[in-house]
């Protein structure tokens, strides 16, 4: 049986690249090309479609860059490509990323209009001198008043991204940031520690970021703060109020199949034969220029996954989330026999990281403390 499909959608272009952004993004020097995009990324998708194998579209995630940088209009038709050459589930997620500023939040309405069920606003923080220093170009209160549009649009549901762990941050300034948040009453909240990435400006001139162990204090005092509100800590850096789990990264960390399109996109794709299960995967053109280029193949480069990665590939996405990791899935989604998995975790149960439970695994207390680790036992020869 073939896992659920989702659909990816890349839009690279940012008003400026964020210092601390290590995604395919590219600082705007012109007009956005719109329409030709458009076109493109629905070529694109027209030469993947065969990949679809009959199923539906549970979920869409319209990512970048600055998705909100497009027209409602120019979403619209994007939307209306995708369903005339793929069917969506009926209650197909489509999520669409946006940044709060005044430009994007006025467009807010016509998204909707235009069928995105869900908004991810990248809100960051709520403190004026450390958006500065994050390279963010809104404010506290135009992110205030996106979030409290987004929550009048009669979305399924919104989602607002908070960071911590930024620069000098102390652990009370890092709270008031979260209970600022938590005032605004989403659905679901992604709260993330700021990590200083390869090849990024804060790479090159590091800020100077709180120690470790105000950043464990923050993250407990956060998750404590988080919980009591109401939210389920499901993932690892997301919290939800009661059905509204993201369904889109819920499939990635299910190791569910998805189609990526746009610049730099990766797929994932499962293929059933008499021969068994095989995990394909894929990469697109990443630069707008050679995506653009209408002489080039859009695919960069494409594998197929050694049976040999897959168990670590299931784990690193499945221990994502905060919950028991069914051995029944591991087989249907790799393809592979339960004791190639149990060999895998060998390591992380003698180190009382994971616990086996019948028909489930789960990561104990420590290893939930601890995932690298446990990723780290599957490929070290010790």
């Amino acid at each position: 049986m073939l896992p659920p499909l989702a659909l990816y959608i890349h839009i690279p272009w940012c008003i400026q690249k964020c210092p601390y952004c290590d995604f395919n993004s590219h600082a705007l020097k012109n007009d956005i090309p719109e329409q030709a995009y458009i076109n493109r990324l629905l070529d694109d998708l027209r030469a993947d479609v065969d990949d679809v194998q009959g199923r539906l579209l549970t979920s869409i995630f319209i990512g970048g860059g600055t998705p909100s940088l497009i027209s409602a209009a120019g979403i619209e038709r994007l939307l209306q490509g995708v369903r005339q050459l793929i069917t969506l589930s009926e209650s197909c997620e489509i999520t669409l990323e946006a940044n709060p500023g005044t430009f994007e939040a006025e467009r807010f309405a016509g998204y909707v209009q235009a069928g995105v069920t869900r908004l991810s606003i990248g809100v960051q923080s709520l403190s004026a001198p450390q958006l500065q220093a994050l390279g963010r170009i809104h404010n506290p209160v135009q992110a205030q008043q996106a979030a409290r549009h987004a929550a009048q649009l009669g979305l399924t549901s919104f989602n607002l991204d908070l960071m911590h762990g930024l620069p000098n941050q102390s652990v009370s300034a890092a709270m008031a940031d979260l209970d600022a948040i938590i005032a605004l009453n989403p659905p679901h909240i992604s709260w993330y520690q700021l990590t200083i990435e390869p090849n990024t400006a804060f790479a090159s001139r590091p800020p100077q970021l709180p120690d470790d162990d105000i950043l464990w204090d923050i993250q407990q005092q956060g998750h404590d703060k988080l919980i009591a509100a109401g939210y389920q800590h499901y993932e690892v850096s997301a919290y939800a109020k009661t059905g509204h789990q993201s369904k889109h990264n819920r499939n990635y960390w299910e190791f569910g199949d998805y189609l990526g399109i746009g610049c730099g996109a990766h797929s994932k794709i499962t293929r059933v034969s008499e021969h068994g299960i095989t995990l394909h995967r894929a990469e697109k053109i990443k630069h707008p220029s050679g995506y653009l280029d209408l002489t080039r193949s859009l695919r960069y480069r494409s594998w197929v996954v050694s049976p040999d990665e897959l168990p670590f590939e299931f784990f690193m996405n499945y221990l994502r989330l905060f919950e028991a990791i069914p051995k029944q899935l591991f087989s249907q989604r790799t393809g592979l026999a339960l004791d190639v998995a149990e060999q895998a975790l060998a390591p992380a149960k003698a180190k009382q990281l994971i616990v086996d439970a019948g028909d489930y695994w789960h990561t104990t207390e420590l290893g939930r403390r601890y995932l690298n680790t446990i990723l780290a036992t599957m490929v070290s020869d010790d």
